[in-house]
């Protein structure tokens, strides 16, 4: 009888030590974790072998995946950084015990190696892992600056402040280095701002550019055949529409965000004549004012029988100062009386005039410039434009 092979993908755990490649290789092989561990370690004495094949199967086998309820990425149980960072106090103690004898002192470029180590690993590599301290980096990177500069000073003053040159050469270094720990961050950020800043810029002039270009010759063709066609054909509405939407995507961003009454209206006007064969035209004078649902309501509403009543050219005023609001929606149609509605007709009596009066305000219906078309007026004061 043939006895299945158990075979097991070689991926790295969540949950590691350092990076779960032995962890992982275990499984794969189904070994214990101990005896990988002491593999690893046994070859890297031959030449670095196990460290090259460490580092090798770090960078190629994919992780594991995430657990149920369990947060992503890696979970590191042994502190790598301040590990580190300790040794490179033990470098240190050594390179200022060595300065007084004839020894090389190799305790310099061994305590720059460590201190770097210690502040990369706490950037491309905690900085991915989920279990982290969330200061973990400011800490370690302020340890090795701390450190560094100790050392160099140190060593500086070491043998009645005259070392040797080349302790002197390895302090300067250590110190400049110590120093550029610190200050490294605040450079970087600067400098992804101003990076930022300058990509700001030329998406702009590119931005312009292309808004000169179309409205140099799609806007105005667009315009040219929403003048020829007519505002109440459906050519001219799609032509309105198509010139809306280009405009909205080549000035994004220029607009206020859609909190005000202003934008809502024009919002509205935009609704409406994707409906109706009419063309509204939105003109708004003084200061913006927050959205007040009586006064939309009522000019949506006067809008609405403009376009389907009358269609054509529509226009819409509104005026805001620091005491009242004004609106004024203007229609080129033959006009009618309000009193001579029947009485079952309450669109503009109670939809405009009576939600108006319900507001704190008033609305009038009347004839328009030179007794052309309908002007509706709705007029609130400051005390209600609250609502």
């Amino acid at each position: 009888m043939t006895q299945a092979i158990r075979t097991v993908s070689l991926v790295r755990p969540r949950r590691v030590a350092v990076a779960g490649v032995c962890a992982g290789l275990a499984n794969h092989l189904g070994w214990r974790v101990s005896r990988v561990r002491v593999c690893a370690v046994l070859l890297s004495f031959c030449g670095g072998a196990g460290i090259a094949l460490y580092l090798w199967l770090w960078v190629l086998t994919p992780l594991g995946e995430t657990e149920q309820g369990a947060p992503a990425g890696v979970r590191r149980a042994a502190p790598i950084a301040g590990m580190l960072l300790g040794l490179a106090v033990v470098a240190m103690l050594v390179a200022a015990s060595v300065e007084t004898t004839a020894l090389p002192n190799l305790g310099i470029p061994v305590t720059i190696a460590l201190c770097a180590s210690a502040v990369a690993w706490t950037v491309f590599v905690d900085g991915r892992d989920a279990g982290g301290p969330a200061h973990g980096s400011v800490v370690i990177r302020s340890a090795s600056a701390a450190v560094l500069l100790l050392t160099g000073f140190v060593l500086l003053f070491s043998s009645g402040g005259r070392p040797r040159a080349t302790t002197a050469i390895g302090a300067i270094f250590m110190v400049t280095v110590g120093v550029g720990v610190l200050v490294a961050p605040f450079v970087l950020r600067l400098w992804v701002e101003r990076m930022g800043e300058r990509a700001a810029r030329v998406r702009e002039t590119q931005r312009a550019e292309i808004a000169a270009h179309l409205h140099d010759s799609v806007l105005q063709t667009l315009a040219l055949i929403q003048n020829r066609a007519g505002p109440s054909s459906e050519v001219a509405r799609l032509a309105r529409a198509q010139e809306r939407e280009l405009r909205d995507w080549l000035f994004a961003g220029t607009t206020p965000a859609g909190d005000d009454l202003a934008t809502e209206v024009r919002e509205a006007a935009a609704t409406i004549e994707l409906d109706y064969p009419a063309r509204i035209d939105v003109v708004v004078v003084g200061e913006s004012t927050g959205p007040n649902s009586a006064v939309l309501a009522a000019t949506r509403e006067a809008m609405v029988n403009a376009a389907r009543h009358v269609g054509g050219e529509v226009s819409v005023y509104l005026e805001n100062s620091a005491a009242t609001l004004d609106v004024y929606i203007r229609d080129r149609g033959p006009g009618f009386d309000l009193d001579s509605l029947p009485a079952d007709r309450l669109g503009v009596r109670e939809s405009i005039v009576g939600r108006m009066s319900r507001s704190g305000g008033w609305a009038t219906v009347g004839r328009g410039v030179g007794g052309v078309g309908t002007e509706i007026h709705l007029h609130l004061h400051d005390s209600a434009s609250g609502g």
